[in-house]
């Protein structure tokens, strides 16, 4: 059987301790249960899987079992499995690799069939604030990375998921999407000067967007905190559709 199906998702945001976490959990699992592998091409995951997550070289997060069961298990039936860091799930850096999953860096361009597409987490593309600039540089620098892991587990998931308690996401502060005036769109009307693609795909803003831009399509995800969602694109039809659980 032909395998003419791409999936997309992002922010599903696992761990995050608001709206029931483990019913969010358990409709992730049914998601990747309910791809069709024999039908399908790549599962592209774009960032902020997790809300938090750190590993060691011999420590990982415990739990997600049946999230990693049901990846392997599309993995195992061929189905080819990209990721990318989000700002949520930096600090991954070989677990998901061992596993078989592929790493890629924002922003991506790939071609699917017929079409061209830019993919990414969405965070940090255009211009944003110094204080956020700062902080990301600060998250992304590997000494502090080599500093924060000389805590102890204990205390830096703690840490860790203390500071995800106390985000934007955690107090259910919804996030105004402002249109051309956000970096996203700023990045993808630049980007489509120099690299005209067909489509831009993207999380971070937890709003779900379609839009056109420049002879481009533009689709951002929303949050799975207000439900399932993801994107999946048919390459003998060209179509690229937004579903909801």
């Amino acid at each position: 059987m032909v395998r003419k199906f791409s999936y997309f998702v992002s922010d599903v945001h696992l761990g995050l301790q608001v709206q029931e976490p483990a019913r969010r959990e358990a409709r992730f699992v049914d998601f990747l249960k309910g791809i069709p592998a024999d039908e399908t091409e790549s599962l592209y995951l774009l960032g902020d899987i997790w809300d938090f997550w750190y590993e060691y070289r011999d420590v990982v997060p415990k739990g997600y079992v049946r999230v990693f069961s049901a990846l392997m298990d599309l993995m195992d039936k061929g189905v080819k499995v990209y990721f990318f860091q989000g700002n949520h799930d930096i600090w991954s850096y070989s677990y998901f690799e061992d596993m078989g999953m592929v790493r890629l860096t924002q922003p991506y361009v790939t071609r699917i069939g017929r079409k061209s597409f830019c993919l990414g987490h969405g965070d940090g593309l255009g211009p944003s604030p110094l204080t956020y600039r700062i902080m990301r540089w600060t998250f992304h620098n590997p000494f502090v990375q080599k500093c924060f892991s000389a805590l102890h587990p204990w205390f830096a998931f703690r840490l860790g998921n203390g500071w995800s308690r106390s985000s934007r996401l955690a107090k259910s502060i919804s996030y105004p999407f402002r249109g051309m005036e956000e970096p996203i769109c700023r990045f993808c009307r630049d980007f489509q000067k120099r690299t005209p693609v067909d489509f831009y795909i993207f999380g971070h803003y937890h709003s779900r967007v379609d839009m056109g831009l420049d002879g481009a399509r533009l689709m951002i995800l929303g949050d799975w905190i207000t439900g399932p969602n993801w994107i999946v694109f048919d390459r003998e039809s060209g179509e690229l559709r937004a579903c909801q659980g």
